[in-house]
């Protein structure tokens, strides 16, 4: 059986705690409560016909690395999300690999501000996002701001 923090889980579907406890108590969701790590665990397959967005069993690995704090996982759980028009659990999932310096996801972080997806649009904090993900390597964050620059140069 495949397990997930409930976190995770919430994320996944949208739901609160408090409805994950209500689920698990009527056993319409399995839970692990035997966690070496204390925490309560939710099985993956208990809750695939609740996702927001369409998971399958080959996803399982990278639903697994974003619990477990890859943020390079995270990342790309995000871009899912938001390819599927579910821009909160999307932004929920740039910020955990924000947290971690994580230049691609800092980018898309940007990108989110001045668009106004999932967030409050605002173009000043969009480009500092940009920029700090430029200043740590992400190439296309790089070739933006070059972009940016030349601009100002030629104005």
């Amino acid at each position: 059986m495949q397990f997930i923090n409930i976190a995770t889980a919430m994320t996944l579907t949208g739901w609160s705690e408090r409805t994950f406890w209500r689920r698990f108590a009527d056993g319409s969701v399995r839970r692990d409560t035997n966690s070496a790590a204390g925490k309560s665990m939710v099985e993956f397959d208990s809750i695939k016909p609740h996702m927001l967005i369409p998971l399958g069993a080959d996803d399982y690995p990278l639903v697994q690395a974003a619990d477990g704090g890859n943020a390079e996982a995270q990342t790309d759980l995000a871009l899912l999300f938001i390819s599927h028009h579910k821009l909160k659990q999307g932004v929920a999932w740039l910020e955990a690999a924000v947290k971690q310096e994580h230049a691609a996801a800092m980018r898309l972080m940007g990108r989110c501000h001045i668009e106004g997806q999932g967030v409050d649009q605002d173009d000043n904090l969009g480009m500092m996002w940009i920029a700090r993900a430029a200043a740590k390597g992400d190439p296309i964050a790089q070739a933006q701001m070059g972009a940016i620059l030349q601009k100002v140069v030629e104005d």
